[in-house]
């Protein structure tokens, strides 16, 4: 299996990232030591998934030449990658955060309220409203049902109709990962809660008019979930 793994690993890296297009070097063998040495994990597998890219997203890319990682964790892995920039000049010490795919749901309910969480954020020290969010699990097939699972478990709503609302990266210049958000319509209450042992979230109901007077005052903190829930406004504002 570790083979196969493996051999997935550099063939979808050779095909839908950068490194087929950069020129080989004995350098250039460095850029998948970060693929080739992840540990094996069932969410490594989503680290594969191909980012969508556009003109331009190579053009002055940077060459590997050594990568070591520094720190490994479920929530947090760390490694340093010594980096030669185009111009010739060189990073002995740069810092990738790699992290599993995450998620978010923006969902609405039949009456058109807008289902959120309120959780305390040990990082700020605050407790906030928020967006439904989690992490693709292993026994995830898609980021998608990763996103209904995780709504069922922390609010107990489902069902409705589900489409892809956006995906973004919460900081390329630091981290790997990217966010999915879902946009989930006429969801209703199926179930209880079903949190884990480390969860401790409220469930409530708002109006559109109430999440975007919190997004304007600066209630809402979470970047993915604010740059979503702007999107959503845009393209949900009256017509003139």
């Amino acid at each position: 299996m570790l083979f196969y793994y493996y051999l997935c690993k550099v063939t979808i890296t050779l095909l839908f990232t950068p490194y087929s297009l950069t020129p080989f070097t004995p350098y250039s063998l460095y850029s998948l030591l970060p693929l080739l040495l992840t540990p094996f994990t069932p969410y490594s597998l989503y680290s594969l998934l191909p980012m969508k890219h556009f003109p331009g997203d190579d053009d002055h890319k940077w060459q590997v030449l050594k990568s070591e990682y520094l720190f490994r964790r479920p929530w947090l892995t760390v490694r340093c990658e010594h980096t030669r920039l185009p111009n010739g000049n060189e990073c002995p010490e740069y810092y990738v955060l790699e992290y599993p795919t995450w998620i978010n749901i923006i969902a609405l309910d039949k009456e058109g309220r807008m289902v959120m969480v309120r959780q305390y954020r040990h990082a700020l020290g605050v407790t906030r409203n928020e967006l439904c969010a989690g992490v693709v699990d292993p026994t995830d097939k898609s980021p998608m049902e990763a996103a209904q699972r995780e709504l069922m478990e922390e609010t107990g709503y489902g069902g409705g109709h589900w489409e892809e609302f956006n995906v973004l990266a919460q900081n390329p210049g630091s981290a790997n990962n990217l966010t999915y958000t879902f946009l989930a319509t006429g969801v209703e209450q199926l179930s209880t809660q079903h949190l884990e042992s480390t969860e401790d979230i409220s469930v409530h109901l708002f109006t559109p008019a109430e999440v975007m007077q919190m997004l304007s005052e600066g209630h809402i903190v979470q970047a993915m979930h604010a740059a979503s829930l702007w999107k959503y406004f845009y393209l949900h504002r009256p017509a003139d």
